[in-house]
């Protein structure tokens, strides 16, 4: 009775039943009952299994890097698998009668870090660490080409780098480069900025000299226009008073030309006149005195008169003796004066 026993597999457990060394039925999530003395049981899952990894590589200029990252396969072909490998249960059905189902995924690995130390040597440090990307496709591409894989029936569903990092001494060393270059990075920064505020700086100043030099340029054409303007105004007050001196020399010619005229008119007319005093006086010399004295004395006043035999008596003075003159005649005198 205890000979007999019953096999219940997964919908993901691809089962093969050897029944005296020959395979009575196979499939995925059988189930059935079975003689033990006489069967045996392979048990091989086929739904995918993920298998992280930890490697540590060496790049192409000797720097060593580790890996960390996950490949996923699955059983595409149970029965390859199979022939390859022991995958058969002990009595109890549960358990596995070799250590081959352990020794799967460590074959994977192994393959898994055989290509990527391929890959990562034939890359210096720095490109290495950016290249996860790369690396993951060239590797899965390589895995999914493997005759190791495929004579094995394993499908790699999917690769992933989760992780590439330097060692500790270099990682701080690329970090201090790094560093390094960021703090240069920022003083040219910083000296970018200040040359940009000279510049601006200077753009400024030389905008404003060029401002001033407009304005001065301004200002002295502003002069100049002022000083010709002024100088038209003093040429045309200078042509004017040249016309007004014109005009007063004219004026001061013809006065010049009128006072010889009139001179010379004058000069005539005392030639003239002269000449007729002088003919006057010859005629006159000619007469005799006591004439003219009579016919002034016809006609005269009497102060006139008196007047006559002072003057006579004044010329005649030397030859008078005593003269007496009454009161009665100077206050006639003095009276018809009044």
């Amino acid at each position: 009775m205890f000979s007999i026993g019953y096999f219940k597999a997964s919908p993901t457990t691809y089962v093969v039943q050897y029944h005296k060394g020959k395979i009575k039925q196979q499939g995925v999530g059988l189930s059935f009952f079975y003689f033990k003395p006489s069967t045996s049981l392979v048990a091989i899952p086929m739904a995918s299994q993920d298998v992280p990894f930890m490697l540590k590589e060496t790049t192409a200029d000797f720097q060593e890097v580790s890996i960390q990252g996950q490949v996923v396969f699955r059983i595409a072909d149970a029965a390859k698998l199979a022939s390859m490998m022991n995958f058969a249960l002990t009595d109890n059905a549960r358990d596995y009668a070799s250590g081959d189902p352990e020794k799967l995924p460590n074959r994977i690995l192994n393959l898994v870090q055989v290509l990527m130390r391929a890959e990562i040597q034939q890359l210096p440090l720095r490109e290495a660490l950016t290249a996860s990307r790369a690396l993951v496709a060239s590797v899965r591409e390589q895995l999914k080409a493997s005759e190791v894989l495929t004579n094995l029936g394993i499908e790699v569903v999917d690769l992933a780098i989760q992780a590439l990092r330097p060692a500790p001494e270099t990682s701080r060393a690329l970090e201090a480069a790094v560093r390094e270059a960021l703090l240069q990075e920022a003083d040219e920064a910083t000296y970018n900025r200040r040359n940009a505020a000279i510049e601006q700086e200077r753009a400024i100043k030389e905008n404003e000299l060029r401002t001033e030099l407009a304005v001065a340029n301004k200002k002295r054409e502003l002069r100049e226009n002022q000083m010709e303007a002024e100088r038209s105004v003093k040429e045309k007050e200078r042509l004017i008073h040249k016309e007004d001196m014109e005009a007063q020399v004219a004026l001061e010619t013809k006065k010049r030309e009128l006072v010889e005229l009139a001179t010379a008119n004058e000069r005539k007319q005392g030639e003239t006149k002269a000449y007729s005093m002088e003919k006057m006086m010859e005629a006159l010399n000619k007469i005799d005195p006591k004439l003219f004295e009579a016919i002034a004395a016809s006609g005269a006043n009497p102060e006139l008169v008196i007047a006559q035999a002072l003057k006579s008596l004044a010329i005649h003075s030397d030859k008078i003796g005593q003269l007496n003159i009454t009161p009665d005649l100077l206050g006639n005198l003095m009276h018809r004066n009044a």
